[in-house]
């Protein structure tokens, strides 16, 4: 009977190079867009009747 040694599964290198990177949502550093975006949003609720009154924000 022969004696195996298991050794580790070889990693994937570039499995490493993303996992040390900084990842995140692309352009969350605008204020504006997402401005832009609230107001649509609660634009298109009060026009479909979902909410009854635009916030001020």
């Amino acid at each position: 009977m022969k004696i195996r040694i298991k050794l580790p599964k070889s990693r994937n290198p570039l499995a490493v190079l993303a996992k040390q990177r900084q990842a995140g949502a692309h352009g969350s550093y605008r204020v504006e867009r997402s401005e832009r975006r609230k107001a649509k949003q609660s634009l298109y609720k009060v026009l479909s009747g979902r909410a009854k009154d635009v916030d001020g924000d």
